[in-house]
C-alpha cells in the first residue's frame, strides 16, 4: 500500500492538466501574435519543418514551465501539508511531542506558516490537557483509594471474634468517618465537573451577605472552641448582594473550614467584610501554617494538596470549586501567605451585575 501510495505522488509530479492548459494558452498567444503580424509577414512561405520545430518548442517550453510549477507546488504546498499530516496521524495515535518546523523566518512568515504555528499551539494545549487528565484520573484513584483501605482495614477488624464494644464502636466510627470523606470526595467532583460544564447556572436573587457569613461561621463553632481559636467577625450589619445564595455558601464554608483546620491550637481567624458602591469584599485570615510561594501558585489546581501532613483531612478540590464558582458569579478571589504566619483570601464581589449579559457565556476571566 506504502508503494503505491509513493507512486501515486511521484504520478502527480508532471500534471497533465497544466501542460495541457499551458500548451493552449501559448498556442492561442502565438496565434494572436501571427494574426497581428500576419500582414507585414508571409507565413505561407514559412516550411513545414520549422512549423513543426515551433511547436516542438512550444511542447517543451509547457513541459518545462509544468515541471518548474509543479517543483514549486510540490516544496512550497504539498510537502509542508505532507509533514502536516504525517504529525496530524501521529497526535491522533496520542503522540503530543510532535512539533512541525515553519518554513519561514518569522520576517516571511506566511499562511502556511501562521497554520502550522496554530498546529503546534493546538498539540500542546493537547499535551497539557492529557497530562492533567492523566494527573487527574491519579489523583481520583489515590483520593478512593485511600478511605477505601481504611473501610476495608476496619471493616475487617469488626469481623474479629472477642472484640470489645469500645473497638467496635472506634472502628465504627472510623468506616463512617472515611465514606462521609468518600461521598464527600464524589459530591465535589461531580459539582466541579457540572460547573466546569455549564450545567449548572447561578440563580441570583437579592440577599443579605453578612447574615449569611455568620450563619456559615457558627457551623464551626464548636470546632474553633475545641482547638482554642480565637475566632473574629468582623462584619458590617447588613450587605445586600444579587448573586446565587447556595454557591457561594459553598465558597464561605471552604474558605472558613481551610482557616480553622490548618490553625493550631490557641491560633486566631478573622472573618472580615466591607462594601463599597461597586463591590463587597470578604476576607478570611488566619495564623496558621501559612504557604509557600510555590504552594500558593497552585492552590487553586484541583487536587493539590500543599502540606501533605493534612492529606487525610481534605482532597484539594474545595478552592477549585470556590474558583469556579466566583467566576461563574463575576467575582475574584486572591491569597497571601507567609510560611509559618498563616493566610489570607480575600473575595471580591459585585454587589449587583447584569446577569442577562452573562447568560450564555462560556468562560468567565478572574481580573
Amino acid at each position: 500500500m506504502k508503494k503505491q501510495s509513493v507512486n501515486h505522488t511521484r504520478a502527480k509530479y508532471f500534471a497533465i492538466t497544466i501542460f495541457v492548459i499551458t500548451f493552449i494558452v501559448m498556442a492561442t498567444l502565438t496565434t494572436i501574435q501571427n494574426y497581428i503580424l500576419g500582414a507585414h509577414i508571409d507565413y505561407t512561405a514559412v516550411p513545414p519543418l520549422s512549423i513543426i520545430i515551433v511547436v516542438f518548442y512550444w511542447t517543451a517550453v509547457s513541459a518545462g514551465f509544468t515541471l518548474y510549477v509543479r517543483w514549486q507546488i510540490n516544496k512550497n504546498y504539498d510537502q509542508p501539508m505532507q509533514r502536516l499530516a504525517k504529525a496530524t496521524r501521529e497526535v491522533a495515535g496520542g503522540d503530543f511531542s510532535v512539533y512541525v518546523r515553519p518554513l519561514h523566518t518569522a520576517d516571511k512568515i506566511d499562511y502556511l506558516d501562521v497554520m502550522i504555528e496554530d498546529f503546534n499551539k493546538m498539540v500542546a494545549e493537547l499535551g497539557s490537557i492529557e497530562t492533567l487528565k492523566t494527573e487527574f484520573f491519579s489523583n481520583v484513584s489515590h483520593e478512593i483509594k485511600t478511605p477505601l483501605s481504611v473501610i476495608q482495614s476496619n471493616a475487617e477488624m469488626l469481623r474479629r471474634e472477642h472484640v470489645s464494644d469500645e473497638l467496635r464502636r472506634a472502628y465504627a466510627d472510623a468506616i463512617i468517618a472515611s465514606t462521609k470523606k468518600l461521598s464527600g470526595l464524589i459530591t465535589n467532583i461531580l459539582k466541579l465537573n457540572r460547573l466546569e460544564q455549564q450545567k449548572i447556572q447561578p440563580t441570583p436573587e437579592a440577599y443579605d451577605l453578612c447574615a449569611q457569613l455568620s450563619e456559615c461561621a457558627l457551623q464551626f463553632e464548636d470546632t474553633w472552641e475545641e482547638k482554642g481559636i480565637d475566632f473574629e467577625a468582623d462584619l458590617e450589619d447588613r450587605a445586600t448582594i444579587v448573586a446565587d445564595e447556595s454557591l457561594l455558601e459553598l465558597v464561605w464554608n471552604n474558605l472558613l473550614s481551610n482557616a480553622i483546620k490548618f490553625t493550631g491550637q490557641g491560633g486566631a481567624v478573622t472573618l472580615a467584610q466591607t462594601s463599597t458602591a461597586d463591590e463587597i469584599i470578604v476576607t478570611v485570615s488566619d495564623t496558621g501554617c501559612g504557604m509557600s510561594e510555590e504552594t500558593l501558585r497552585h492552590i487553586f489546581d484541583k487536587f493539590f494538596q500543599g502540606d501533605t501532613s493534612h492529606a487525610t483531612e481534605g482532597n484539594g478540590l474545595g478552592l477549585a470549586l470556590s474558583l469556579r464558582i466566583l467566576q461563574l458569579s463575576g467575582g475574584t478571589i486572591t491569597a497571601k501567605s507567609v510560611l509559618g504566619s498563616g493566610s489570607e483570601f480575600t473575595v471580591r464581589l459585585p454587589v449587583q451585575q447584569d446577569w442577562s449579559e452573562r447568560k450564555g457565556e462560556k468562560e468567565y476571566e478572574l481580573s
